[in-house]
């Protein structure tokens, strides 16, 4: 599988890095439909969406470089090459989430009500993302066999072609994870419209069904972050599902119509 789309001289454009824009560019315009339903102004979703976005990726680096110092320590200036792949989705989210906090504190915006928004738009990036790591012939899963491959139903041909890695054929656990990304932001697209939806409930299901989907996915990968002999993204993975299922609990306390997510906010200039 290529992964440079074209290249003129030493300058080429690759699949990882357009998919991870065309993400960004696709959840941001579902932010900004839902933040205009919501009374928020199109300048305060860009600026918000800008810099969680750009924080996102500078703590997906970090993240992936520090587990992988051996790899970086020798060439410095590799940390830099983005577009080679080398990003750590739990270590773009700790580093938005920063970035989000001290935006919507400027403002005096409730940040779980922002999470609300752009868990939405994060899914669906991550769901297009992942398929940069398909071209990249990269978080793969282990070693499998054609036969094994063309027995799923579920799996089209040239996914099947384009594990063929070195002439030994892998799982594509990348793929499962983009449509299981996908699947779960079909849901929240439906679930926002719930009259009853209390604020922070989407963002306490993308933590469940995302900790649920990375830890199982994780299990089938064979190029995790470790910590000592423990898979880094599956402890985070435990976490997420954890502080999901408390924010689920506290929400549900409330009173039925309290704090209700689908109330619009006064005018955000």
């Amino acid at each position: 599988m290529n992964p440079i789309i074209f290249q003129v001289g030493q300058f080429s454009v690759r699949w990882y890095s357009v998919l991870i824009l065309i993400g960004v560019l696709c959840g941001y315009e579902i932010a900004k439909r839902e933040g205009k339903r919501l009374n928020f102004s199109e300048d305060f979703i860009f600026n918000m969406m800008f810099w969680t976005v750009i924080f996102g990726l500078i703590g997906a680096r970090i993240y992936y470089v520090i587990f992988n110092w051996s790899i970086y320590s020798s060439d410095l200036l590799s940390i830099f090459k983005l577009w080679e792949g080398g990003l750590a989705i739990h270590g773009g989210i700790i580093a938005g989430l920063i970035a989000l906090y001290f935006y919507c504190n400027k403002y005096n915006v409730k940040v779980i009500r922002m999470t609300d928004i752009i868990v939405v738009s994060l899914i669906l990036a991550q769901a297009i993302g992942r398929w940069g790591n398909f071209f990249n012939s990269e978080a793969h899963g282990a070693a499998t066999t054609l036969r094994a491959l063309e027995a799923n139903p579920f799996l089209p041909e040239f996914i099947i072609k384009g594990m063929n890695i070195g002439g030994v054929y892998y799982q594509p656990t990348f793929y499962y994870e983009s449509v299981f990304c996908l699947v779960g932001f079909i849901i929240m697209l439906i679930l926002r419209r719930n009259k009853n939806l209390k604020v922070s409930q989407l963002t306490a299901f993308y933590l469940i069904w995302y900790g649920l989907v990375r830890f199982v996915i994780e299990s089938m990968r064979t190029d995790s972050l470790m910590l000592g002999a423990f898979k880094m993204a599956q402890i985070v993975s435990i976490l997420m599902i954890i502080i999901g299922i408390v924010m689920i609990i506290i929400s549900l306390k409330k009173k039925k119509y309290d704090n209700l997510y689908n109330i619009k906010e006064k005018k955000m200039i």
